[in-house]
């Protein structure tokens, strides 16, 4: 059986999040290494940053994939699946750098965050819209 448009889709962008979060990981495993750092953060605010970066992408990205998947799943349009996993990547990215770049509050901080919202409420709008037969 071959898989539909939207399964496409949502395999490309599950995909795409584990990379990112591949990629988070090997952040934080490069500073603990630099910083010769096993458990914690030992208050290395680059190793803070680096943690947070990648413990926010997981504490998120999960049930937005979630949401892609189930979009899939219901039969939704390649597009609304696209929609929402840009975003929500776009979003993760955006964070992940504005959050590594400073501890403070920051504009890809902010942007991402906000990205990240509006890909839960994409999904979550599309979601009861499929839901309804």
């Amino acid at each position: 059986m071959d898989a539909t448009p939207s399964a496409h889709a949502a395999a490309l962008w599950v995909g795409l999040h584990l990379i990112l979060l591949l990629v988070l990981s090997v952040l934080v495993v490069r500073q603990r290494r630099k910083h010769q750092v096993v458990l914690g953060d030992a208050d290395i605010p680059e190793l803070t940053q680096a943690v947070r970066a990648f413990g926010n992408a997981t504490e998120y990205v999960p049930a937005g994939l979630v949401a892609v998947a189930v979009l899939a799943v219901a039969g939704a349009q390649p597009i609304v699946v696209h929609a929402v996993g840009l975003v929500l990547f776009a979003g993760r990215v955006a964070h992940a750098i504005g959050l590594s770049r400073s501890g403070g509050s920051s504009i890809l901080r902010s942007a991402g965050a906000t990205a990240t919202w509006v890909a839960y409420i994409l999904g979550a709008v599309a979601l009861l819209f499929y839901a309804i037969p």
